[in-house]
């Protein structure tokens, strides 16, 4: 099978020995390994093999001829016949092109069989003498077999499921993108050789048959995949090789959602795309930060991993490479980023693993630092080749494609529990719509969730053009201000915290929109106060620059800022107090350059109350503050 995110020129090379002597002297077997050494020229493997197989018929000590098989074994990937070739030959001469227990013990680190690697390693080390390089790998293989066999004795959990038949087939299904509310999945079918991507929603808790995803992206000519969504499943990211709109072998494409469709394609260009070769992208929660492979220069090995971030122009700056925390001198692969926007996930050949390419995590501190990777363990890992992991928001599933457990065909896409210490941080999501208020239509409206204690914008984007919707992946542990805005219309604000609903329940609001007229208000969810106090608390800065911003923006209207109490306390101190807070903002407002002729304020304590005062809930609602249009004038003076 073709993994077009795994995609490698594998250049080998097949040592042919001296024609002038051999360790046989039949003549039948000599020409046969003679003629199998001109079909290797021409890289007709099946016919040397032949050619060879009858060789060592004619002769089965003729060293050179198995040697020779089993590298050719070795490079058209029949690991196992050429371990035990090779094994044939060193049982006649245990001297004989001692170079050659370099491949026995890769061919052995690769099917498993670790122990014989081992000693077949420290043959190659006593009698081969390796230079530098070969020296380096050969002891990083010894390191990977101590830890493979110590890996088989501690297995951690791993029970993989199967997704059923409405997702795989007779035909080969891989790498699995998941929306954070885990209702959509979009996964590359290969068909007749042909890569493309299908979907599927969740109904009932079951995956409905999957369909055709679009022809806007699919093509008949182009393979697509190595994909990813966005949690929010407004965005595709994916490979695309060898198109016209190419700037090298393969570029990452994006397509964005209209409703049940999607875009045609574009091509993100420089500086993400070269003129080599980039591919398997991985797009962080908040969408501004974009995970990648590439063989750029400047990297640590052939394939490394690379981010770019969204600058505040809405351009991907010049991208970075992860570090030697992550990449290695061999090859990084398959970058998975969780929507805690903290833990990586990643294959890799140039860590400590099980032999070929292992699943590896790393996770980002507070500084902005990776920690070691660190191998996910056996039976996640084997010899075999490990890669495209993606992991659902809650953290509790992993997702990926196997051909190990006898599923429907070729590759299917399992998923399977992860076990605690894998596990990334424990994150939820908030999913909305917004629409205007009295058409009740959908809105393409600006949606802002920002962290109030650090002021940064967690998630920016627009609510689907089509349907108004919009779905953001948040940490558990914060206090959030929801923003929603479109010209024309009064901007939506909102205070919330995931911190009290269970992975897999999220908040949910209603974003109705209001035009800009008189008389329509905006209750200021996110200014507070501490009790029985009017001095503006710092977290109500994100707040009061969105005011800022809708007033500069619409220079014609005249606001009244107001505040409320509960009915806590006697009346005129309630009312007092009310007065004091709507003139603190007032006061924001004014050093902030607002035209003190656009803004007024007054208290109206605990009057108008939008809920009862019998609960703390209610109590809070009460508590607030708002402005409402009380002009539009023409000019301002």
């Amino acid at each position: 099978m073709r993994f077009l995110s795994c995609l490698l020129l594998l250049s080998i090379s097949i040592l042919c020995f001296g024609q002038d002597k051999y360790s046989s002297k039949d003549k039948t077997a000599i020409r046969s390994y003679e003629k199998a050494s001109y079909f290797l020229d021409l890289n007709r493997f099946s016919e040397a093999k032949v050619e060879l197989n009858y060789a060592v018929k004619q002769d089965d000590e003729f060293i050179e001829a198995y040697l020779l098989l089993a590298d050719v074994y070795r490079v058209t990937f029949d690991l196992v016949n050429a371990k035990l070739t090779y094994r044939k030959a060193f049982a006649i001469n245990p001297d004989f092109a001692p170079e050659r227990y370099f491949y026995l013990a890769e061919c052995e680190i690769k099917t498993g069989d670790y122990q014989e690697a081992i000693s077949h390693l420290n043959s190659y080390l006593s009698k081969a003498k390796p230079q530098e390089k070969r020296l380096y790998l050969t002891n990083k293989y010894l390191k990977d077999c101590d830890f493979a066999l110590l890996a088989l004795k501690n297995p951690v959990s791993f029970k993989p499921e199967n997704l059923g038949p409405n997702i795989n087939t007779a035909d080969q299904e891989y790498l699995a993108a998941l929306t954070t509310d885990e209702n959509t999945l979009i996964f590359t079918r290969q068909i007749n050789n042909n890569e493309d991507f299908y979907i599927s929603k969740k109904k009932n808790s079951k995956w409905e048959k999957a369909t055709y995803l679009s022809t806007n992206i699919n093509t008949p000519n182009y393979n697509e995949g190595a994909q990813c969504i966005s949690p929010d499943g407004q965005f595709l990211f994916f490979t695309g090789c060898n198109r016209p709109d190419g700037l090298g072998r393969c570029d990452i494409y994006v397509s964005q959602r209209e409703g049940d469709g999607w875009s045609k394609p574009i091509n993100l260009g420089n500086p993400i795309n070269t003129k080599g070769w980039e591919s398997q992208p991985s797009i962080s929660a908040d969408g501004r930060t974009l995970y990648f492979v590439s063989d750029r220069d400047d990297g640590f090995g052939s394939y490394d991993i690379w981010k770019s971030e969204l600058t505040d122009e809405g351009k991907w700056g010049n991208p970075i490479n992860l570090g030697p925390k992550i990449n290695t001198p061999f090859d990084e692969q398959s970058p998975f980023i969780h929507p805690d926007n903290e833990t990586l996930y990643f294959s890799s050949n140039g860590w400590i693993g099980l032999g070929n390419k292992d699943i590896f995590i790393s996770r980002l501190d507070k500084d902005g630092n990776w920690s070691d990777a660190q191998n996910l363990g056996y039976p996640i890992n084997t010899y075999g080749e490990e890669s495209g992991l993606t992991i659902n928001a809650s953290g509790t599933k992993a997702f990926f494609s196997s051909n190990n457990f006898n599923g429907f065909g070729g590759f299917d896409i399992y998923s399977f529990d992860l076990p605690n210490a894998l596990k990334p941080k424990t994150v939820n999501y908030v999913k909305g719509k917004v629409y205007d208020a009295e058409s009740k239509q959908p809105l393409d409206a600006v949606v802002d969730i920002i962290d109030l204690k650090t002021e940064n914008s967690l998630y920016a984007s627009y609510a689907n053009k089509v349907d108004g919707t919009f779905m953001a992946t948040l940490p558990n542990d914060k206090l959030y201000s929801l923003n929603v805005s479109k010209k024309g219309y009064l901007f939506y604000s909102e205070s919330f915290s995931v911190e009290h609903h269970k992975p897999g329940e999220p908040v949910v609001l209603d974003v109705p929109l209001h035009k800009i007229a008189i008389g329509n208000k905006v209750i200021l969810r996110n200014i507070f106060f501490d009790s029985n106090k009017f001095n503006i608390k710092t977290e109500s800065k994100v707040e009061l620059e969105k005011l800022i911003e809708f007033l500069t923006e619409n220079p014609k209207v005249v606001i009244e800022i107001r505040g409320f109490t509960d009915d806590i306390g006697d009346n005129q101190s309630n009312l007092l107090l009310s007065q004091n807070r709507s003139k603190s903002v007032y006061s924001y407002l004014l050093e902030a350059g607002i035209n003190e002729n656009r803004i007024k304020y007054k208290g109206y304590g605990e009057s108008n109350p939008i809920a009862d005062n019998l609960t703390p809930e209610g109590r809070a609602s009460n508590r607030r503050t708002e402005f409402v249009i009380t002009e539009i004038r023409e000019t301002i003076k």
